[in-house]
């Protein structure tokens, strides 16, 4: 018999992220291989574009694990959209991956209605496509060699 329960709980959050890596290192060579090592944790990557007056007018947030560049957010500022910025800050970013940080492949998400083109002509290739998340809105996957 169990009880089930849906209350925000961090203590038991973090002792079940603990124990789905162990149960996952316990699994996986590659991820028991990775414990204890630089590779294990993510490394957190930014770069900001500002603009003469030292305002934002793009960046990118992302991180490193392992042998990959995560990019989680993209943004350039309407003012600036196709002047080229966007491609700058991304290959700035996997620049960075690739040579200080030993990463061979990048991926990233974005919907329909953001950059999938845009990632495309960086020669990003869609991976996986969710549909309807959300409602409405196609989800993409991308992923990259940047060797």
């Amino acid at each position: 018999m169990f009880r089930l329960e849906t209350e925000i709980d961090r203590a038991r959050r973090d002792l079940l992220r603990s124990r789905l890596l162990d149960t996952n290192t316990a699994a996986s060579p590659v991820l028991r291989a990775l414990r204890g090592t630089p590779a294990e944790r993510e490394l957190p990557l930014h770069v900001w574009a500002l603009d003469e007056a030292g305002e934002l007018a793009g960046g990118l947030v992302g991180h490193t694990w392992t042998t990959w560049l995560h990019v989680t957010y993209l943004w350039v500022d309407g003012r600036h959209r196709g002047s080229g910025l966007g491609s700058r800050i991304l290959s700035t970013a996997e620049r960075i991956a690739r040579e200080e940080r030993g990463c061979g492949a990048s991926r990233l998400e974005t919907w329909d209605f953001q950059a999938p083109e845009f990632y495309k002509k960086q020669g990003y290739e869609v991976v996986c496509v969710i549909p309807d998340y959300p409602p409405g809105t196609t989800e993409y996957t991308l992923t990259k060699r940047l060797s």
